[in-house]
């Protein structure tokens, strides 16, 4: 009887893994993701949690001589930061433990910089371990951000920092259960504190921390954590901080090529389609204009209409998505970025709550020697281990998607199988409209993940052509959808002197308000430009005529305009291009400083009356690879041109990585005329850029 049991047993196992071992099916092409990368791409959407003594320092980067007895939170609640994840439908979060300041969120034995001697808790918290238990208990996964970069420490830029940095890695990576990615930022060397030297110390970020031996480390005590940042990471950055990817986007890059320095951030948002290593993409981009959480930015939460790109622009390019929601002095996020947050949550759950293709007739052109365990069915058979194959040598192929009866779609959804590589090239999409093919859209690459969006069709029949691929193709899901009609908010301006101009798509009816309300149908129905040159706050939405959909609100705040304003004197360049940093169009700017008017260059304006400030704003330039931007400044004020106080000064932190409209504040003060300096630069060169000039009343 045993001997009969164990014969059927063997008889069924050998035909278990037969079926998994089918001849039939492709070999892997090119380089492969590991398990590790895959569950990663997987996640697809997570938080970033920035909070730190930067939120009660109202800074971006501190400079590293601040007192942890700063750090104070009133109310914090890491099981608040994973509710609101969760409820996002987020996978997991990334908590920023040290930042460039060098302080830390975790009791750290090896420094006295930590919350143990801040009077959060008495000194007896530990912000790691209260997330770590509130990702446990909301089922999400626990990352960590390390600052290589530590402004404080004596130390850095010598031998003994690597190891207090490898001994903190030890600390967290031991002490917190599973850390699902370990990010490690590209801000390395530059000025400091360092225990009180204040100097500019460089280093070379690909040698100094000797990063070969520190991911031994890390592998060694932590082998499921995938590292993410410098050196020979498993993820890359996506290149820029505002969450989006190239339409192409290989999950692939030459490593060995960037770890020597000859490849340019810029390349990241593409990848590379011969890169030697599989390296796949993150974008990451706050919810709001900074990574730490300021007051001022409360109006500045990202527009819906920005967040649902951010979206198809990342997770529907190949990448996942990092979104930072910046705990506020509370230790909560704030309530604008969970309104903002939920707003976002519920049209993308609705563009994605009905698939279209699942019940339909799906043929293919070729399919792998006929064998019906790579046929089209496979495609929609809801299996993500299952998919459609064609034979070896073929990188051309259609397939067909017939329904029952015309239907609406506006989104379609691709994946490849990539544990057998990433090989497509190009691909188009048709609708059958009326009987006859209509291209829909033709792109190129696909990935883990590819979602387009469309105007919408009444489709017959759908077909997917593959036009391009590296190797035979391997898809394992094709899905279709009919989202909800999307209204953009309407673009609102304010020229220089206060004239107000509004657009929309076309069909759209614009409404305003222009006292704070939220703007319906009932309000101001906007006709033709007007000018408003009080300080106001504009907000408007757009109707969509057709099906009487609104969009979300727009936001416009403005003070008094510019009209009076006029440059009363420049270090250098012509009067003329100076006017362009007052003229209310943040698209236009000044260059200014060369090789013969070398840093710092100032400006000087007359506002045309005295009136009540308590900061400015810089916006730098927004377009282009050289952007001129400006680092460090100080800025003035007076009454009489005469007699000048200087109001602010220090630097715009992390403006390389992200040029977003720079704002200071300061105590109220009573000023006709205010100058701005520009101390130094981003980069070797003397000529710097303002696009924009404004005071905050």
């Amino acid at each position: 009887m045993k001997n009969i049991f164990f014969s059927l047993f063997f008889l069924s196992f050998l035909s278990t893994i037969t079926a998994q071992e089918n001849t039939n099916a492709p070999k892997p092409f090119g380089p492969l993701p590991s398990q590790k990368q895959i569950d990663w791409q997987e996640m697809e959407f997570y938080a970033f949690i920035h909070f730190s003594l930067n939120t009660f320092t109202n800074k971006e980067w501190g400079y590293g001589d601040e007192s942890p007895e700063l750090f104070n939170p009133t109310a914090l609640d890491a099981r608040q930061w994973a509710r609101v994840a969760k409820e996002a439908g987020m996978k997991g979060i990334i908590l920023v433990a040290k930042h460039h300041d060098g302080f830390c969120l975790w009791p750290s034995a090896y420094t006295e910089r930590s919350v143990k001697n801040s009077p959060w808790k008495e000194g007896k918290g530990d912000v790691i371990k209260e997330l770590a238990a509130a990702c446990k208990e909301y089922n999400l996964k626990l990352g960590l951000y390390l600052s290589p970069w530590d402004r404080n420490r004596a130390d850095y830029g010598k031998p003994e920092y690597v190891t207090y940095f490898r001994n903190q890695l030890k600390e967290l990576l031991t002490n917190y259960g599973d850390v699902f990615e370990m990010w490690f930022d590209g801000a390395n060397g530059g000025d400091g504190y360092y225990g009180g030297a204040n100097e500019t110390r460089k280093i070379n970020t690909l040698e100094y921390y000797d990063w070969d031996e520190t991911y031994k480390l890390i592998y060694k005590i932590a082998p499921k954590t995938l590292v993410w940042g410098i050196g020979p990471s498993e993820a890359r950055w996506i290149g820029n901080e505002e969450g989006f990817a190239n339409a192409t986007n290989w999950s692939l890059l030459r490593q060995k090529d960037d770890l020597a320095g000859k490849v340019h951030y810029s390349e990241f948002m593409s990848g590379h389609e011969d890169g030697e290593k599989w390296v796949p993409g993150e974008a990451d981009v706050s919810i709001r204009p900074g990574w730490f959480y300021h007051e001022v930015e409360d109006d500045k939460v990202r527009s819906l209409d920005e967040m649902v790109d951010i979206y198809y622009k990342s997770i529907g390019r190949n990448a996942t998505l990092l979104l930072n929601l910046p705990p506020d002095k509370r230790g909560l996020i704030n309530e604008h970025d969970i309104a903002r947050l939920k707003e976002f949550t519920a049209v993308i759950q609705s563009d994605f709550e009905t698939e279209l293709l699942a019940g339909t007739k799906v043929t293919a052109n070729n399919i792998r020697a006929n064998d019906d365990t790579f046929s089209a069915k496979k495609l929609i058979d809801g299996d993500k281990n299952s998919y459609w194959a064609t034979d070896d040598g073929v990188k051309t192929a259609a397939v067909v998607f017939e329904f029952d009866t015309p239907t609406a779609v506006n989104r379609v959804l691709l994946q490849e199988y990539i544990q057998l590589g990433q090989r497509i090239k190009g691909f188009t999409v048709e609708a059958k409209v009326d009987g006859k093919w209509k291209t829909i859209a033709t792109e190129t690459t696909i990935g883990y993940k590819r979602i387009l969006r469309f105007d919408r069709v009444l489709a017959s029949e759908l077909r997917i052509t593959i036009t391009d691929a590296k190797a035979c193709i391997v898809l394992s899901n094709i899905q279709a959808f009919n989202a909800p009609t999307f209204v953009r908010m309407p673009e609102v301006s304010r020229d220089k002197n206060g004239e107000v101009t509004m657009k929309s798509e076309e069909g759209n009816r614009i409404y305003f308000t222009v006292d704070g309300a939220v703007p319906s149908v009932k309000s101001i129905l906007y006709k033709a430009p007007f000018r408003y040159n009080k300080a106001v706050q504009i907000k408007a939405i757009a109707v969509d005529t057709l099906e009487h959909k609104s969009s979300a609100v727009q936001s416009a705040r403005y003070g008094m305009s510019k009209e009076k304003w006029k440059i009363v004197a420049a270090s250098s360049g012509d009067m003329n291009s100076v006017q362009r940093i007052i003229d209310g169009n943040p698209a236009t700017g000044w260059s200014f400083g060369d090789n013969k008017h070398q840093l710092p260059q100032e400006v000087s304006i007359d506002m045309g009356k005295v009136i009540t400030i308590k900061g400015f704003s810089y916006v730098p330039q927004q377009v282009g690879n050289n952007l001129d931007l400006i680092s460090n400044y100080e800025f003035y004020t007076s009454v009489d041109n005469k007699k000048w106080t200087k109001q602010s000064e220090g630097e715009f932190s992390n403006i390389k990585n992200n040029p977003i409209e720079q704002i200071k504040l300061f105590s109220k003060v009573k000023s006709r005329y205010i100058k701005f300096v520009a101390k130094a630069g981003i980069g070797k060169g003397n000529s710097v850029t303002i696009c924009e000039i404004n005071v905050i009343e």
